[in-house]
């Protein structure tokens, strides 16, 4: 009885599920795998022989669909090389002629006599006034004694009640003229000794002798304002210590006009030795 039961013909996958649940996926997966497997297997071998012959096709239906070839019998044609032109050689213009030469002329002097002319008439100039009132004037010159032809009438009689006009001065204006000049004391070699003895020259580099010129105002009460320089001496820190001892002078004697002192105009040189 147990060798009925043996069942030799049974696949390892029914050994493996036997008394199992055979609806389970994996049983029915196993059994139908060789039959998945063949039908891939010639289902890619047809798709890889489709590939293989499908240019060939292609091809074909080219060589079916194309036209026929029209045959043109060409010849080939020899090309002749053009002969370069030459140009002639221009022709050398031949140079000019000389110019003709001009026979030597004769020296003449030029020797033509003037046409006289009429004299350009003089015209004498009247004479000043001063010797218009010192004789008579006339058509020409004549030699005698002067008799003045206008006579000034004399001055009214003086009641002796009448008073001299007074001149007023303008204390605020700076004379040029006046009628007495102001004075340093000592003179002009009083300025320049004051200068010379305050003049620092330690921190002055000159070389040579040096001149500056100086114009100040003199004011009423003697002492010195406005310095400027009028004339350079090529020594911008020479100028700048001259004018500064030039305004600390000691007080001048003012100037006078009319008899009152008055603002005045003093110019001086300054000159010195650089060694």
């Amino acid at each position: 009885m147990a060798d009925e039961n043996l069942k030799y013909d049974l696949s390892l996958d029914e050994i493996v599920f036997e008394n199992r649940n055979k609806e389970y996926g994996a049983y029915d997966l196993r059994t139908a795998y060789p039959k998945l497997l063949t039908r891939s297997f010639l289902i890619g071998t047809a798709f890889f022989i489709l590939l293989a012959v499908s240019p060939l096709i292609y091809l074909k239906i080219q060589q079916m669909n194309a036209k026929d070839k029209v045959e043109v019998e060409a010849e080939l044609v020899n090309i002749l090389e053009e002969e370069p032109i030459l140009e002639q050689p221009k022709e050398e213009e031949p140079p000019p002629p000389p110019p003709p030469k001009e026979p030597e002329q004769q020296e003449v002097i030029q020797n033509v006599v003037p046409e006289p002319k009429k004299a350009p008439k003089i015209e004498t100039p009247p004479p000043p006034i001063t010797k218009q009132l010192e004789t008579t004037t006339g058509l020409a010159n004549q030699e005698g004694v002067k008799t003045p032809a206008y006579t000034p009438p004399p001055p009214p009689p003086s009641s002796g009640t009448g008073k001299v006009a007074e001149v007023k001065i303008n204390t605020n204006e700076v004379y040029e003229s006046v009628d007495q000049n102001a004075d340093y004391p000592g003179g002009l070699n009083g300025v320049r000794r004051f200068i010379a003895d305050n003049v620092d020259t330690s921190s002055m580099e000159g070389e040579g002798q040096l001149t500056v010129k100086l114009k100040f105002i003199v004011e009423r009460d003697g002492t010195v304002s406005d310095v400027r320089v009028t004339q350079k001496s090529g020594n911008s820190d020479f100028d700048s210590e001259t004018i500064r001892v030039v305004k600390k002078l000691k007080k001048w004697t003012p100037a006078k006009k009319n008899g009152e002192n008055v603002r005045s105009y003093y110019s001086i040189p300054v000159t010195m030795q650089f060694q």
